[in-house]
C-alpha cells in the first residue's frame, strides 16, 4: 500500500506538503503549527477540504464519492477528546462522535482485548484507550496525532508489522524513530 501526498495545502497553512509513505514505513508530520498538523490528517481522511493538491491511496485520489471508503482503511488517533459541550478554538473530536463512528461500532473489542492493547502502547490511560482501539480496527494506515514519548516503541513495531504510520509530532524521539519527516 502506499499513501501520497502531492502539493496539499488545508486551510491556514503557508505551504504544501508532499510526502509518499509505504507499508512498514513511519511518516512524522512536524513543524507549523498543532492545529495545521491536526487539520493535515482531518485532509488525509476527507474530513476537511484539501485547498490545492491530492491525497490518494495505491494511486487513487481522494474524492467525495471514495472518502468513506478511505477512511475505512485508516484509523485515526486525535490528540486529545474533548468533552462533550466544551468549547475551543481548535476543537478535537467529542467521546461521543468517535463512538459515532460506525467503524468503530463494527468493531468487536472486548475490555480485555482492549485493557492488554492498552498496556503495550506504553501511553498514560486516555491516550493508551484511544490508541489502542484505533489499532483494534486493524486498518492499514495509522494517524496519531501528538503521540507519547512512551509509545515510540509500539508505533514503531506497528510499521514494522506492515502498517504504515503516519505521526504528528515536534517530539525529538518521535521524530528519532521516523524513516521520514515531514515539514509544514
Amino acid at each position: 500500500m502506499l499513501l501520497e501526498l502531492n502539493d496539499v495545502l488545508v486551510e491556514g497553512a503557508e505551504k504544501t506538503v508532499s510526502m509518499i509513505i509505504r507499508d512498514r514505513q513511519v511518516a512524522c508530520l512536524t513543524g507549523g503549527t498543532p492545529e495545521m498538523r491536526s487539520q493535515l490528517m482531518l485532509a488525509m481522511l476527507g474530513l476537511t477540504e484539501v485547498k490545492s493538491g491530492f491525497v490518494s491511496i495505491d494511486g487513487e485520489p481522494l474524492c467525495q464519492q471514495n472518502a468513506t471508503t478511505f477512511r475505512r482503511m485508516m484509523a485515526y488517533v486525535p490528540s486529545v477528546l474533548a468533552a462533550d459541550g466544551e468549547v475551543t478554538v481548535y476543537e478535537p473530536p467529542t467521546v461521543q462522535d468517535v463512538f459515532n463512528l460506525k467503524a468503530n461500532r463494527d468493531v468487536p473489542i472486548s475490555n480485555g482485548i482492549l485493557a492488554e492493547e492498552m498496556k503495550r502502547t506504553g501511553a498514560s490511560s486516555e491516550k493508551a484507550r484511544l490508541l489502542a482501539v484505533a489499532v483494534l480496527r486493524k486498518c492499514p494506515v495509522l494517524l496519531v496525532d501528538s503521540p507519547e514519548a512512551a509509545s515510540t516503541d509500539y508505533l514503531r513495531r506497528l510499521a514494522d508489522e506492515g502498517h504504515i504510520v503516519v505521526v504528528a509530532s515536534d517530539e525529538l524521539t518521535i521524530l528519532g524513530m521516523a524513516d521520514e519527516i515531514v515539514e509544514m
